[in-house]
């Protein structure tokens, strides 16, 4: 191989806070009419003055928190300036020099190490729509528009504009598209475990721009220089891991077939085609210079102390590595089968559940693990309780009267209270009775079969 990719990330994850990061207008915007979910901050009116959300910020240092990063004692918001349609102010409430977080990390299968360069706090900005003609948008019956149905038009809708949005940046870390996928659903993952986001990259929740270039591999040293290349180009906007890396892939053939010609890439934006399977040209690519910033002089600085970070820190559930790992650890599983069940919250929280019941009848947590992985029942549809009595009762044998017998005899000699306390009246202790001869069949046995021996056997005995 000639060149050698270097690519960084850059991911904005849309918090799903109740209020906008600014105003008190709902977040919950999807689907919803266009500009109804506004007011004069939002759109940008002059005068309006924002008022931070207290929320957002703390939702954005536990995601920090969660990439091992560090949190700023004292951080503040920035102007970021420029202009665009979907900008109303003319610029974006954003975080520059003293992000929230920085100095962070994930740890890829291979053991190799993403640097996290900085997770930081900002606006989302309102959504262009492209399209040729007005018939297929929607507007009051009373609205008129002077304009041919076959020409091209952009109409903006401001319900997104100044949602909560989470920018995190990696260092250029990644040397192929296949490493940057791994990071993107292991920070998804996380995302979600947190419950700070639903991450859904369709509704625009999770966008990945990524940032490549390439470098020649010295053919004298065979080793790659550290020296970053002299550009870099950034590809906006992808809604999908397929897509992204394709749009990778693209990239790194673009720029070398360039190199070969002696021309070097320019340092541009670029969009992904996914129609044509191909990048193309937007803008030229700003530098932070471009964007003066300045400190927001609308939201004064904002401190943490290290009480409230360790009230942060006992809000971060056990994420998808650490629970992984005690899986294997705690109940014997092999590392694809614990992987598959912590793929989301629910699945762990569900398989745990069930092998906590489970136990009661001497189900293996293995043979829970092996029934969700394997889609034997549809353990979607069922609660935990529900999947252990569907395992019992495929294993369930009438087992020979005197080896029954046998079994019972010895747990009622051997649970003397819990006999004693039935014959009191509490019929609790039946249910323990039984399962205690479940367990001993190791799940075997018909449970009304083995009660009413029980019934019998303590008859006999009174």
């Amino acid at each position: 191989m000639k060149y050698q990719p270097v690519i960084g990330l850059e991911v904005h994850v849309e918090l799903k806070t109740k209020s906008k990061m600014f105003c008190g207008c709902s977040a919950d915007y999807f689907g919803t009419e266009p500009n109804t979910h506004v007011c004069p901050v939002c759109l940008g009116l002059p005068g309006a003055l924002p008022v931070p959300n207290r929320q957002a910020i703390d939702w954005c240092r536990m995601i920090g928190l969660a990439l091992n990063c560090q949190l700023a004692s004292f951080s503040k918001f920035d102007r970021k300036n420029y202009f665009y349609p979907d900008l109303p102010k003319g610029y974006q409430i954003s975080q520059y020099d003293i992000p929230f977080c920085d100095k962070g990390e994930i740890i890829l299968s291979s053991d190799k190490k993403i640097g996290i360069t900085r997770v930081h706090m900002e606006e989302d900005t309102a959504k262009l729509m492209h399209q040729l003609g007005i018939s297929n948008f929607h507007f009051p019956k009373e609205t008129t528009f002077p304009i041919s149905n076959k020409e091209k038009y952009s109409l903006i809708d401001f319900n997104r504009s100044g949602v909560p949005l989470v920018e995190i940046v990696t260092e250029p870390d990644f040397e192929n598209s296949q490493e940057v996928v791994e990071y993107l659903k292991k920070l998804q993952q996380i995302v979600r475990y947190l419950d700070v986001s639903n991450a859904d990259m369709e509704k625009g929740d999770m966008r990945l721009e990524p940032n490549i270039s390439v470098r020649e591999i010295s053919n004298l040293k065979s080793q790659i220089s550290n020296e970053l290349p002299k550009y870099k180009v950034e590809v906006k906007n992808i809604n999908s891991f397929r897509f992204v890396e394709k749009a990778i892939n693209y990239e790194i053939q673009r720029q070398g077939e360039l190199l070969d010609k002696g021309k070097t890439p320019i340092q541009e934006t670029r969009g992904y085609d996914e129609v044509h399977n191909r990048t193309v040209s937007q803008r030229t690519k700003e530098e932070a210079q471009d964007y003066r910033y300045f400190p927001e002089p609308d939201i004064p600085p904002i401190r943490i102390s290290e009480s409230q970070i360790s009230n942060l820190k006992s809000q971060i559930p056990e994420l998808p590595t650490e629970k992984k790992n005690r899986f294997i650890k705690d109940y014997g599983l092999r590392e694809d089968q614990a992987f598959q069940l912590v793929e989301t919250r629910k699945i762990a929280d569900f398989f745990e559940e069930a092998v906590k019941i489970g136990k009661k009848f001497g189900i293996e947590a293995t043979a829970i693990a092996n029934i969700m992985i394997n889609k034997r029942v549809d353990w979607s549809r069922m609660l935990p309780a529900e999947l252990v009595e569907a395992i019992v009762k495929s294993k369930r044998e009438d087992l020979p009267a005197m080896e029954l017998e046998n079994i019972i005899s010895e747990i009622i000699k051997k649970e003397g209270s819990a006999v004693t306390n039935y014959k009191r009246g509490k019929s609790g202790s039946m249910e323990f009775l039984v399962g205690k001869v479940m367990a001993q069949t190791k799940g075997k046995g018909n449970p009304n079969q083995i009660r009413q021996k029980i019934i019998e056997k303590l008859g006999e005995k009174s």
